[in-house]
């Protein structure tokens, strides 16, 4: 998933310093951002409030849209560096297409997994025949330093652990929940479940009490610790919780965020993950130049432009409220 907005603002992000060490319940109001000609996103992270959750740093949550009569994502090639990107839909198809020579149709409940690693480029469509709503979140995670130069890589994942309990299907895209572990490759202690919640359901997730955490709503209308959440809004809730309250109005539809809260200082800008200005300007210079990202293969068009780089410089500050 690319940022296309033309002036990107660059997020300073990671560091312990102002990681809430309690239970909290922050509401998050999105940024509605245009993501190619016909699809609008609700923008959760980064935020004026919170810029992580663990080591994830980019929440777009979108839909469901008619597409009947209309292209869908259409997400021209362009560029990443420094983290993965975590496909998940509701409703709808979407194509991946990489610089590795990955070609996958993503469904949902299906895990597409891309670590962009040093660089890698890819676009995302919806297919020429495809169903009428498309739903779902894009969402990023930070790779730490250790790991950020890796090889880039797409993974695939059609079956994923499910936790149960009455009312309630967990699937556990990333990380564990409950004892049950996804498949996909993580690089920090982190979790990700989309949780499906039936009209009336009232249960408590377990949690790790060092994991600060977030919730994303999807779809219906739920109460997470008490606090009313509808489609497009995410609560932030803090660390040192052993479990967490849910309870559906309706069907609902919910993604569990956490992860153990991002040490390392790291600069956000457009598509790009990294720690110095330097290393993003390089960056912005090789995707301009053609080289180093690779070329994605079987998309019909141009591939997109960077943005200008801002006139101020580009320093890595930890979190900021």
């Amino acid at each position: 998933m690319s940022n296309l907005d033309q002036a990107p603002v660059p997020s300073v992000c990671g560091g312990r310093g102002f990681v809430v060490a309690e239970p909290v319940r922050e509401l998050l109001s999105p940024r509605h951002v245009r993501l190619g000609s016909s699809t609008e996103v609700r923008r959760l992270l980064p935020n004026l409030g919170r810029r992580m959750v663990g080591a994830w740093a980019f929440v777009d949550h979108y839909g469901p849209d008619d597409i009947a009569d209309e292209p869908g994502m259409q997400v021209p090639p362009h560029p990443h560096m420094g983290l993965q990107t975590v496909s998940w839909l509701h409703e709808g198809e979407v194509l991946h297409q990489d610089s590795t020579g990955s070609r996958q149709l993503i469904r949902p409940r299906e895990l597409g997994l891309m670590t962009s690693g040093r660089a890698i480029a890819h676009s995302e469509q919806s297919p020429r025949s495809h169903a009428r709503f498309l739903h779902g979140a894009q969402l990023w995670v930070a790779l730490p330093d250790s790991d950020r130069h890796t090889d880039p890589r797409f993974e695939h994942h059609a079956e994923l652990p499910r936790v149960t309990a009455p009312g309630l299907t967990a699937t556990v895209v990333l990380g564990t929940l409950d004892g049950a572990t996804s498949p996909g490759t993580v690089y920090t202690p982190l979790v990700g479940a989309d949780l499906a919640l039936s009209s009336g359901a009232d249960v408590r997730l377990p949690l790790d009490p060092d994991f600060e955490y977030a919730v994303l709503a999807m779809s219906g209308a739920s109460h997470v610790d008490g606090v009313p959440l509808l489609p497009g809004a995410m609560l932030y809730l803090g660390c040192g919780r052993t479990e967490l309250p849910v309870r559906a109005e309706s069907d609902a539809g919910l993604m569990l965020l956490g992860g153990e809260p991002f040490e390392e200082e790291l600069i956000m800008w457009w598509n790009f993950v990294g720690r110095t200005q330097e290393e993003i300007a390089r960056a912005r210079e090789d995707w301009a130049a053609g080289v180093r990202f690779g070329e994605v293969t079987g998309y019909d068009g141009e591939r997109l432009r960077a943005p200008e780089l801002p006139a101020l410089p580009l320093k890595p500050r930890g979190r900021v409220r």
